[in-house]
């Protein structure tokens, strides 16, 4: 189960009022895999109301999801539907290590690098290297020498031969030894303080939904599956924009660390009746 989250390809999550594509991905990830990636256009339509979305909106951004190559056309029994491409069904199970992961790096874990070079005669892909770096976590260290956590999960290597980037890049594990407070180089590495708002919208538009259900007991199925895609949704990027680095080196009260919780609470409490829905609404 996952979203997928690829810039501007499968991903560009926004916090909060995301837009029907982004709905889209989340319930292709969520619901779709099992069946063979497969969806009805009437299905979801049928899902996308339940979250807002009306048909006009849907047709229109399964035509955009199409002309990206993230969602292929296909009849199942007669009936019009998507499916998703094999480059979305990889890009999906990369995400779901990363989205789904609650453990944080520790320092003992030590330090992946990234080395690169780039034949200037192929700069666009300098950028679409970089891009795919930030994308991971990665912070840059010094001109070509990225770095982010090594988590034991880390699929740096597999998305990098994926995209066909392999050739420019060596990947390191690495070891701080010397010079300098760590803590004080992480806040140059990556944005601490954007990453922390971000956190905070993320906290401000779903900590009352967990607040609400942990007094009112289990939601119903069409609530449960409409929350469930809005938090995930607003979720998948993240984890992508967060390093996951060792609890040691952040800020103190690092809002990160409560909206992991608000967000695994939720799907704790949601993801079982959002099934059964979907299940029901699919299957009806």
């Amino acid at each position: 189960m996952t979203a997928v989250t690829d810039t501007d390809t499968v991903g560009e999550a926004a916090p909060r009022s995301a837009r029907p594509r982004h709905l889209i991905v989340t319930v292709y990830g969520l619901y779709a895999r099992s069946d063979g990636g497969w969806l009805s256009v009437a299905s979801l339509i049928q899902l996308l109301a339940d979250l807002g979305v009306d048909e006009p909106a849907v047709r229109s951004s399964i035509s955009r999801l199409k002309r990206r190559g993230i969602l292929l056309a296909r009849r199942h029994g007669g009936a019009a539907g998507y499916e998703l491409s094999g480059e979305a069904l990889a890009i999906l199970r990369e995400g779901d290590v990363r989205i789904f992961r609650r453990r944080r790096a520790t320092l003992a874990d030590g330090w992946l690098l990234a080395v690169f070079s780039v034949p200037e005669s192929q700069r666009h892909l300098r950028h679409v290297l970089r891009s795919q770096l930030t994308r991971l976590g990665f912070g840059t260290a010094a001109p070509g020498v990225w770095i982010v956590p090594a988590h034991p999960d880390d699929t740096t290597a597999d998305v990098l031969r994926r995209l066909g980037l392999d050739a420019y890049a060596d990947l390191f594990r690495a070891g701080h030894l010397a010079f300098g407070d760590l803590r004080d180089k992480v806040r140059r590495w990556w944005d601490l303080t954007e990453l922390e708002r971000l956190y905070g919208e993320f906290l401000a538009a779903h900590e009352p939904l967990l607040i609400r259900w942990q007094q009112a007991g289990e939601p119903p199925g069409r609530e449960a599956f409409a929350g469930y895609v809005r938090v995930l949704t607003d979720w998948r990027r993240l984890p992508y924009l967060d390093p996951g680095l060792p609890a040691e080196l952040l800020p103190e009260a690092w809002a990160g660390i409560r909206a992991a919780e608000v967000f695994f609470t939720l799907r704790s409490r949601l993801e079982e009746p959002a099934r059964r829905y979907v299940r029901g609404a699919i299957s009806g």
